[in-house]
């Protein structure tokens, strides 16, 4: 009896069903098939490398969820990217009423914006996060939401939404394990940020106290686990035990992120130590590594050294480092003038099909050109030196 056409589409339906087609990134992988590598409790989490923003590790990450005072991580960054830390904060009514954690503010205490950082970043104060929020947003705590919603929508993350500053539960107040270790590797890569939460003790102006605030970190990971450099804590019943983790190892860091985990600290250092074993940080392409030389024309010599501008690398397994290839863009010769320093090309480093970044190619060394022109020129030059 000959098989209908029906019977096979049906077939094809259900295994798409059964096994189906990964579709995280161009080109990439899905991190969540690793999830059973690593048994954790956190309802849901995620590991990401800070200096490429490569997910290595997920586990229900797109889920969302509450994430208490891990939103203050937003906060912080929203107000150090103000540019405005050197200016006086004044506790309003609204500050001073807040409740949950707080750095006990007085109404109409003042303190300086990159103090207030610092208290909730360590202290997780929520009266310091209403002051800031009211501070940077003009008065209104609905206008600094606009502003952390905004930052998230730049950094393309669509699981995320806020309505406050400091994390308390509220209904339209969200966010995902990806999209909070995408925000947490943006925010470590500030300066200021990265010193702030991996700060152990930091002592500010108390006023019309006779002695200092000093602010210990909540974050038991910087004492706990070695290398570890940041950065929040976070709590409400709803949301349970939330934590960011940042550690940093032979010069690759690493955050994690665990949602609702009850074995916060242990489950935060297993997946650290799981992204420090299991990938490597391939270095495609050294700082200054001699790319290719290349023939000059009209110039008082024939061939110039090109090199790499900076270093490029990703973050692989073992059994995946034959998926990165470099494209070497460079034109067939150059043409005299050529300056050191100069940008000739560039490197873009792929892995699978998608592209992770690149870097220019740049000229050696000076090559000066030939003829009239480039004697006078040369000559001009000489009198100014």
């Amino acid at each position: 009896m000959k098989k209908r056409p029906w019977f096979l589409l049906i077939l094809i339906m259900m295994l798409l069903i059964a096994f189906p087609l990964s579709s995280y990134g161009k080109g990439d992988w899905d991190p969540e098939q690793y999830a059973r590598e690593v048994p954790i409790s956190a309802e849901t989490a995620a590991l990401i490398d800070v200096q490429s923003g490569r997910i290595l590790y997920g586990k229900n990450m797109h889920k969302q969820m509450r994430i208490a005072s891990l939103t203050k991580i937003i906060t912080a960054i929203v107000a150090i990217e103000s540019g405005r830390l050197e200016e006086t904060v004044t506790t309003s009514k609204n500050a001073y009423r807040v409740e949950g954690s707080s750095i006990y503010l007085e109404l109409g205490e003042k303190q300086k914006l990159i103090d207030l950082v610092y208290a909730i970043m360590l202290r997780s104060g929520n009266d310091a996060a209403t002051a800031i929020a009211e501070h940077v947003g003009g008065g209104s705590i609905q206008k600094f939401a606009e502003m952390m919603n905004r930052k998230v929508k730049e950094l393309g993350l669509t699981g995320t939404h806020f309505v406050n500053p400091h994390g308390l539960d509220a209904e339209d107040h969200y966010s995902t394990a990806h999209d909070m270790a995408v925000l947490t590797a943006y925010a470590l890569r500030n300066p200021v940020f990265a010193e702030v939460v991996r700060t152990k003790v930091k002592r500010i102006p108390w006023e019309g106290k006779e002695w200092d605030r000093v602010m210990s970190n909540k974050n038991k990971m910087l004492y706990r686990y070695p290398g570890a450099d940041g950065v929040k804590t976070g709590y409400t019943e709803a949301a349970g035990r939330c934590l960011a983790s940042s550690a940093t190892r032979d010069g690759r860091q690493l955050a994690v992120i665990v949602l609702n985990d009850r074995q916060d600290w242990d489950d935060s250092a297993k997946l650290l130590n799981y992204g420090f074993t299991k990938y490597e940080y391939a270095e495609s392409v050294k700082e200054q590594e001699p790319v290719a030389n290349l023939p000059v024309k009209n110039g008082v010599r024939d061939q110039l050294q090109i090199v790499a501008g900076s270093k490029l690398g990703y973050p692989v397994r073992a059994e995946e480092k034959h998926l990165l290839r470099k494209d070497i863009q460079l034109p067939k010769h150059l043409t005299a003038p050529v300056y050191a320093g100069e940008k000739v090309g560039e490197i873009n480093l792929y892995f699978k099909d998608q592209k992770i970044g690149s870097v220019p190619l740049l000229a050696a060394e000076t090559v000066e050109g030939t003829g009239l022109l480039a004697d006078f020129i040369r000559f001009f030059k000489g009198l100014f030196k």
